[in-house]
């Protein structure tokens, strides 16, 4: 029994003796953490409440030309309030804490004054120090804030505290938006596209540091001190976008792409002599049907280019004197075979013709056999003259995304007896539409090649931080008789060839149409079921004589019927380069002033009253032999108009060959005739030879015709 007694006593003081010991342990320990590690934990303490935060530079602004805004880094702000702060005695917080809740009720919209009042004094009875008031305030909305009651109280003593962020805002919308660009993804993953990616070092600027504090929770605000360090916010650019112009580019090439039904399109302006952008539109059918700015097809869609490229081909044949425009050239009827394999132009009929009417008639047998005859002992020769000229070189674009120009050489795996006779005719090489733009504006330039460009200035603080001057590619890509040769070439295309269509009285157009056909993945030109699909196109430059922009139009895969490129790329060329006529004088040339002689305008028979009142407002002496007479005809002299009367009796066919429309219809309705009308200007031609007997109802046929206009010739 004693033995047990003994045993018990023995395992209790093991057990006190264990207990007495893990607690000298613990006061052991809180005496080291105490006096010996109390630096180190109270600065692990400090961290967890205080720390560091990266304050955002603003962004900078993306310009046009002119200065105008296309991308910009709008402010937004968190707002909260520090209830508790010892400038807000209750007695402030009880007599305006209502009047508080109803401003911000009525600004927001969000909660009854009843709850933000009842949020207000829960926040204060839980010493809130970070309420949330709202997120997302816009400047307009936080300066209204800061007159409302407590707040007016000034920045500390109100209690507001301001958080800002920013948002990029583009004020054109998605114009011009391929070429500003945008960001995408967030945090780590976030990636800018266009001039914003390209130019994100000089426009992201330079984080600050502000010091926050830890408030409770998750909720961290900021402490004012003097150790903040302010963020340097970014560079500005000033790219070489026009706005206006930028706008019809667009509208003229969305107009287009619906009229087509096509898949995607693209037009780039440029100026002449310096390679500035003023324009580049990229438009793209979306899921919805529309048409909107999804991928930079101007500068990376690196495709066949089909005729456009007879211009290079053309080129290289004039400067090594294989050629020269009215050189003999048997277009075969528009057909011809290679190793086998059929050629053939979109129209038959050309047999032996200048080489110049093979450029404007665009004629692929006519072009490959003038490119064939003279290369082929010697093809890499060929190549060479391109390579010499430059477009097989990438331009090192300031925005990313440049497609690659591909034009091989006779060393290369893929070259065949094909070869030679289909790269002329801009099939088996690859280019983009600013690459080929380029060789068009070198052309227009007297042979001068120059590097396209997107930004001509950065700015800091709105001082010129870097220039970007016109950059030289080549000095002269071709002998200067080459150039003036391709500058009739061109100018022949619009004036005789497959451009007639745009050919306008008011100035000179210069350019060439092209259609190609678009390959399947490398699978050829027909897949399965899917049906040959074409690309149009137009290049070329304005005005002709003294030209100021060049101009690419491409459409690709219309859809309704017509596909050449003289049909769907040329009719935007056109309606761009008229508007821009219309609203940039300085693109005219004025005639030279006729000296040798006081010349005064001809005349046309009509109502002389019209005929009167026009003679005066042109400020010219004039001479009427008849007052009463209602119809003249006038007469130029040296000096002077002589307006003569002009009689018609009923039953008797009337003259109005000169006349215009309107006075045309109202005479010979007049006369009981059914006017039947074609064409359009001053009448030309009458079906009815004037003099002869006439009776009501008979039919007339008018042929009226534009001054400028030349008869068509057959097809």
């Amino acid at each position: 029994m004693k033995e047990i007694k003994k045993d018990i006593l023995v395992r209790v003081y093991i057990v006190y003796f264990g207990i007495l010991l893990f607690g000298l342990i613990i006061i052991a320990r809180v005496v080291m953490i105490q006096q010996l590690d109390k630096k180190k934990y109270s600065s692990m303490a400090l961290k967890q409440e205080i720390h560091l935060e990266e304050v955002e530079a603003i962004r900078g602004n993306i310009c046009a030309d002119d200065g105008t805004l296309l991308a910009v880094s709008v402010p937004i702000f968190e707002v909260r309030m520090d209830v508790i702060t010892d400038s807000i005695s209750d007695v402030v917080f009880r007599n305006n804490v209502d009047s508080l809740s109803i401003c911000l009720s009525n600004l927001f919209h969000d909660r009854k004054p009843s709850e933000y009042k009842d949020m207000l004094w829960e926040a204060r009875r839980n010493n809130s120090r970070f309420l949330l008031i709202q997120r997302d305030v816009t400047y307009p909305d936080l300066n209204k804030m800061r007159k409302f009651p407590i707040f007016r109280r000034g920045k500390y003593k109100g209690g507001l505290i301001v958080i800002p962020r920013y948002e990029r805002e583009l004020p054109y919308k998605s114009l011009a938006r391929r070429i500003i660009g945008y960001e995408s993804g967030e945090g780590k993953n976030k990636v800018y596209v266009g001039l914003e990616g390209s130019f994100s070092e000089n426009l992201q600027g330079t984080n600050g540091q502000r010091l926050m504090r830890r408030v409770g929770g998750q909720a961290w605000m900021p402490v004012d001190t003097e150790s903040e360090i302010e963020p340097r916010n970014g560079d500005d650019l000033i790219t070489t976008i026009d706005v206006n112009i930028q706008d019809l580019a667009e509208t003229a090439l969305r107009k287009e792409l619906i009229a087509d039904s096509a898949d995607h399109g693209c037009v780039i302006l440029m100026e002449v002599k310096t390679g500035y952008i003023r324009a580049m539109a990229n438009l793209g059918l979306t899921k919805n049907g529309t048409y909107e700015e999804i991928l930079n097809y101007a500068i990376g869609e690196s495709q066949e280019t089909g005729s456009t490229f007879k211009l290079a081909s053309f080129l290289v044949a004039l400067n090594d004197g294989k050629i020269t425009p009215e050189t003999p050239v048997n277009c075969n009827g528009g057909i011809t075979t290679y190793s086998g394999r059929k050629m053939e132009d979109s129209h038959h009929g050309l047999y032996v013709v200048p080489a110049r009417e093979v450029f404007e008639k665009s004629s692929n047998v006519g072009t490959s056999r003038m490119i064939y005859t003279a290369y082929s002992a010697n093809p890499q020769k060929f190549i060479d003259g391109l390579y010499r000229i430059g477009i097989n070189r990438p331009l090192n674009l300031q925005i990313a995304g440049e497609g690659r120009p591909y034009i091989k050489t006779t060393k290369s795996k893929f070259w065949s007896a094909l070869s030679l006779p289909w790269m002329s005719i801009g099939y088996e090489i690859y280019l983009a539409p600013i690459h080929l733009l380029t060789l068009y504006n070198a052309v227009a330039n007297n042979g001068t090649m120059v590097k396209p460009l997107f930004v001509r200035e950065i700015r800091r603080n709105g001082k010129p931080l870097q220039r970007f001057d016109p950059i030289i590619i080549n000095p002269q890509i071709v002998s200067p008789a080459a150039i003036r040769s391709a500058q009739n070439l061109l100018l022949g295309v619009v004036e005789e060839g497959t451009g007639q269509g745009i050919r306008t009285p008011h100035y000179k157009i210069a350019g060439k149409t092209g259609t190609v056909q678009i390959a399947a993945n490398n699978k050829g030109y027909r897949q399965g079921t899917r049906q040959v699909q074409y690309k149009g196109s137009f290049v070329g430059y304005f005005p002709a004589n003294n030209p100021k922009y060049s101009c690419i139009v491409v459409i690709v895969n219309p859809k309704k019927g017509k596909y050449y490129g003289g049909s769907v790329a040329a009719p935007v060329f056109r309606e761009l380069s008229d508007k821009l006529y219309a609203i940039r004088p300085d693109i005219i040339i004025p005639l030279p002033e006729d000296t040798s002689s006081n010349f005064l305008p001809n005349g046309h028979p009509g109502f002389v009253s019209d005929l009167s009142e026009a003679v005066i407002s042109l400020g010219i002496k004039s001479i009427r032999t008849n007052s009463i007479a209602p119809w003249g005809n006038p007469e130029t002299t040296s000096d002077q108009i002589i307006i003569t009367p002009q009689g018609f009796s009923k039953g008797i066919m009337p003259d109005v060959k000169g006349m215009v429309l309107k006075d045309a219809l109202f005479l010979l309705e007049q006369q009981g005739l059914h006017v039947l009308v074609n064409g359009k200007g001053n009448v030309v031609n009458q079906s009815l030879l004037p003099g002869a007997m006439i009776t009501k109802g008979m039919p007339v046929v008018i042929e009226l015709r534009l001054k400028q206009d030349k008869p068509k010739p057959e097809a």
